[in-house]
This record gives C-alpha cells, sequence and structure tokens, in this order.
C-alpha cells in the first residue's frame, strides 16, 4: 500500500502531507520498505510458484 492513500489517526490528515510527527515517522517508514515488503507469505511463495513454473515451461520448450 502506498502512503498517499493513507489518512492518520492522530491528525486527521493524509500521511502523504505529513502534518504531525506520527504522520511523518509513517511516511519515512512507508518509503524505506522495499517493494515486496506489502505482501504477506502466501503471496510471495505463489509469486514465485508462478515464476518456477513460467521458467520450467519455457525450460522444456526449447528442449
Amino acid at each position: 500500500m502506498t502512503y498517499d492513500r493513507l489518512v492518520c489517526a492522530n491528525c486527521a490528515a493524509p500521511v502523504s502531507e505529513g502534518r504531525c510527527p506520527v504522520c511523518r515517522a509513517n511516511r519515512e517508514r512507508l518509503q524505506q520498505e522495499g517493494f515486496f515488503a506489502g505482501l504477506n507469505p502466501m503471496a510471495l511463495i505463489a509469486l514465485l510458484a508462478v515464476l518456477i513454473a513460467a521458467v520450467a515451461l519455457l525450460a522444456h520448450q526449447t528442449a
């Protein structure tokens, strides 16, 4: 999830504006997280399985 859609529970402003210390801290934390940080472990396992299946399919077709 991106922080531009979040609303701060402390000041009721968008987190992306960083109006209060809570907004600024959460905005900083969200900016530091990587792309895969928001996915749950089962989604990562499913993504990995799809990638392995695609590679296996491509290897089988070229052999």
